[in-house]
This record gives structure tokens, sequence and C-alpha cells, in this order.
């Protein structure tokens, strides 16, 4: 069962469920083991504020990344997803600039328009303007990253000869990446961005997607092969399938939402034995999915190890992609 033109990464757990804190020296132990294990990425969630009754402590996406920055040396680094709306788009461009030349060109920015309104009003940011303020935020963002010299108005915002160094270490810039399912988002994801992030989907909902997006690309005018793409999955390698469908289960249950808009269901879970990870990992790759950032069951290192040594080499892979 060999597949090809893939990348595996891996998700970090920079968010927990309180009263539990995420722990950043849990987080680096994690993001170099799977480094040395041969991961192609690690990616951290992004939230300012979430939950009220049942808070989410968050440690901030782009620190947690420039940590990780310094204590590897090839994992790419992703949002997934940043909430673009929340964020001055031109301190944003700053920092993630310097994200870019921190880690030697390794950044991948996921952005979405979020969902959480209270974090919206908390950040004094209109929320019905969300998705509007996406496309300008990316459009500021892109001309600092890839222009000598900018000008220009945007709702408030006033460029005048604004030159912004250093640029990025990726030429011409980062790649951008655009979460979100509705039409209108995978509109703007064709004009904007270079590829969808999508989360908890199964096989068929994601094939559905990915050809919707791709003849809305053919329609626009642009070649849908330059559009790429990155499926966030759990996985939960264990003795039966159903071990793991209930550990998997219990695990989504207390840390992650279902967008109802979507089709993210908890059916999404790689779960069973090494063999049924396999089977269930290579239709996710047979519908399409380029890049799989795997959420492995609490996060536990084990995991990490078990795809490694036994999920991977059945599709005749490495964690970074396949084997010559």
């Amino acid at each position: 069962m060999a597949v090809s033109r893939v990348e595996i990464g891996v998700a970090l757990k920079n968010f927990a469920q309180a009263p539990e804190e995420p722990l950043i020296d849990e987080i680096l132990a994690y993001a170099s083991r799977a480094e040395a294990l041969g991961y192609a990425s690690a990616w951290a969630w992004d939230h300012i504020l979430l939950g009220a009754r049942r808070p989410f402590p968050f440690l901030e996406a782009l620190s947690t990344l420039t940590a990780v920055a310094m204590r590897t040396e090839r994992l790419r680094l992703g949002t997934g997803v940043l909430v673009l709306p929340l964020r001055n788009p031109v301190v944003l461009a700053k920092v993630l600039a310097s994200v870019d030349q921190i880690s030697k060109g390794r950044l991948i920015l996921g952005v979405a328009g979020g969902w959480y309104e209270r974090e919206f009003e908390a950040c004094a940011v209109p929320f019905k303007e969300r998705g509007k303020r996406v496309a300008r935020d990316l459009e500021i963002i892109t001309r600092l990253w890839t222009e000598d010299d900018v000008s220009g108005r945007w709702d408030g915002h006033v460029l005048t000869h604004a030159v912004m160094l250093p640029k990025p270490a990726q030429r011409p810039r980062p790649p951008i990446l655009l979460g979100g399912y509705v039409d209108a988002v995978l509109r703007r994801l064709v004009r904007h961005a270079d590829g969808w992030l999508t989360y908890f989907y199964t096989a068929e909902s994601f094939g559905r997607t990915w050809a919707r997006l791709r003849a809305l690309a053919a329609e626009a005018g642009r070649d849908p092969a330059t559009l790429h793409n990155v499926s966030q999955l759990p996985i939960c390698v264990a003795a039966s399938y159903e071990d793991a469908d209930r550990r998997v289960r219990e695990f989504l249950g207390r840390y992650f939402d279902m967008a109802p808009w979507s089709e993210s269901t908890m059916d999404s879970a790689i779960r069973g034995t090494a063999a049924q990870c396999a089977e269930q990992l290579a239709a996710q790759i047979e519908a399409g999915v380029e890049h799989v950032v795997l959420v492995p069951h609490e996060y536990r290192i084990d995991q990490l190890e078990a795809v490694a040594r036994d999920v991977l080499p059945r599709l005749g892979l490495g964690a970074g992609g396949p084997r010559r």
C-alpha cells in the first residue's frame, strides 16, 4: 500500500482544558521528538480567549512557534489556524516576517476568519466584518512582505511609502493557507491564498470540498494545480479499533468543537490498529490530501512513535514524506 506526494505533520499542545495549562517544556520536548522521528511540520492552535465556564488556557501561537523554531532545525512551523482579524495586519506582518527569519524560512501561515464572538468583542473587532477583514489583511501583509514601497488606504490603515524590512526569509513570501468551508470563504481562498487548511474532515467530505474548491479556481481563471491543501486529523493507534474509537472520542469531546456549519466530525479520526490506521490514512491521501497534520491521542509521545514506527511504513512513508 504505497502512496506518494504527501507530508505528515503534528499538532502541538499549546492549549489545554482548565485547570491544566500548556507547558512550554513539554511542547518543546514533543516537537524535538517529532523532528527526530522525521515528521515534516509542527502546528500551533490559535485563540486569544476561549471559553468561560470551561476555559481553555492558551500559549499564543506565534510565541509558541518561535520557541519551537529555536529548539528545532528542520520542522516546518504552521499556524492551524491563526484568527487573522484579531490582529493589526501591519504589526502582524512584522511579527510573521520575524518568525520566518528566526526559523530560517520555515513558516506556513494558516489563517481563518474566526468564530468565537466574545473573543472579537474583547479585542474590539466587529464580528460581522471578519470576512472582509481577512481579505484586507492578507492584501496588506502580502504587499508589505513582497513590495519595496507600499502606499494605500485600507479602513483606517494609511501606508505612505511604507518599507518593511527585513522581508521574510522565504521568497517571494511564506505560503498562505485559508481555513473555511462555505463557498464565500472558498472563493476568497482562490483570490488570496495558496491553499486550503481543513479540520477533522472524513475522506469523503474532504474529496467533495476539494473538488468544489478546484472547480471554483477554474471558474475564476486560476489553475487548480496551483492550490495546495493541509488536513488536520486526530489519530489513536491501539490494540483494537473499539479501544481506539472509545479513547479518541473521549479525547476529542474534551478538547475540540465540531463546527455545525462544516462537515467536521469525530468520525474523521484515524483510529484502530496500525494496519487499520494505515488504511484510513491511505483513503485520505486517495481523496487528495497532500499534507496531513495529525493530532495524536492526548498528544502522547508514544503515539508519535507508534505512527512513525508502525503506521507510516505500511504506506511506504517516513514521517517526512515518501521513502526513496
